[in-house]
């Protein structure tokens, strides 16, 4: 059977800079994998992120939104079906922050895929910086996407105190206990620089496996609570963007905007764009596409279009 791991975490999280870590540790086995990104938006950043993987041991995969849930779901299992036949020794998937892990394990439920793929590890990735205060379905997201891991791997840890990280991992177990989760996520937890992880660590993680765990469903209309906009060909150099950037963040006329990532041309060459209201992140890149998409609740259309116009 084909191992199919799942690489979870909350928005903004650090999900896609993992994979490339744990990607490149499993090509150096030996593996024959493929990374499907399944992503709810129209249009996939972490898709274009992730090309400098490919190679003869690496295929990449995506499943793209621009649909309703339903939809959504039906080209997950017929993407799954089809890389079935493939051959490969691992599938990884990656899926949206705002993703509910229980399609994933729905899904592999059913039959044919029941027969042809192992549920290997479920990684999830917090952010050690991450926010106090979330939204009921931001808090469950958390909850849920850590309930079922056999590896809750913190990032950015050598970017904050010992304090605040420790108030993270409270934040997580409190978000676990308010899902109705009595799990103990102690022995799951691993905190670590990842520029620093060993080969003995990401052994650790490619078989830590999932663990049982209930929480309650917290039912929640996905396309209503979390919105995702598009804003094609827009060009600006770095500090104009960055200014437009925080603006979008911290200004409450916006609506709660939670994440904006994507790429903008800096004369020949790309600014690669990753901004959450904790972290900033804008890097020169070879490549792109004139692209940027903002990720939250409540967000205002028109006054967005007015900071990115």
């Amino acid at each position: 059977m084909i191992k199919i791991d799942l690489i979870t975490g909350f928005l903004g999280a650090g999900k896609t800079t993992f994979l490339k870590k744990y990607a490149d540790y499993l090509i150096r086995q030996g593996q024959r994998i493929c990374i499907l990104e399944n992503d709810f938006g129209a249009v996939n950043v972490d898709m274009m992120l992730m090309q400098d993987t490919l190679c003869d041991n690496c295929d990449l995969e995506m499943v793209a939104g621009g649909c309703d849930k339903d939809c959504h779901i039906r080209r997950f299992r017929t993407k799954l079906i089809a890389m079935g036949m493939r051959g490969f020794d691992r599938v990884v998937v990656e899926p949206s922050g705002i993703f509910d892990v229980d399609e994933f394990f729905d899904v592999l439920r059913e039959e044919p895929l029941d027969q042809w793929y192992e549920i290997g590890s479920v990684i999830t990735v917090v952010d050690a910086g991450l926010e106090e205060k979330l939204s009921d379905a931001g808090e469950y997201l958390l909850a849920a996407q850590a309930a079922n891991a056999g590896c809750i791997l913190f990032s950015k840890c050598q970017t904050v105190s010992e304090e605040r990280l420790q108030t993270s991992i409270a934040h997580l177990r409190r978000a676990l206990k308010k899902a109705g989760c009595n799990r103990d996520v102690e022995n799951a937890i691993l905190c670590k620089a990842w520029d620093q992880l060993t080969d003995a660590d990401m052994e650790r993680i490619v078989n830590c496996g999932r663990k049982d765990a209930s929480f309650e469903k917290y039912w929640f209309d996905q396309e209503k609570e979390f919105q995702t906009l598009y804003f094609m060909n827009r060009s600006f150099d770095r500090d104009t963007l960055t200014a437009k950037v925080r603006e979008a963040l911290t200004d409450p006329s916006c609506g709660f905007v939670e994440r904006i990532k994507g790429f903008v041309r800096d004369g020949d060459g790309w600014l690669q764009l990753n901004a959450t209201r904790e972290n900033f992140s804008l890097e020169s890149i070879t490549a792109g596409q004139e692209i940027l998409i903002v990720i939250g609740e409540n967000l205002v259309k028109e006054r967005l279009e007015e900071i990115f116009s």
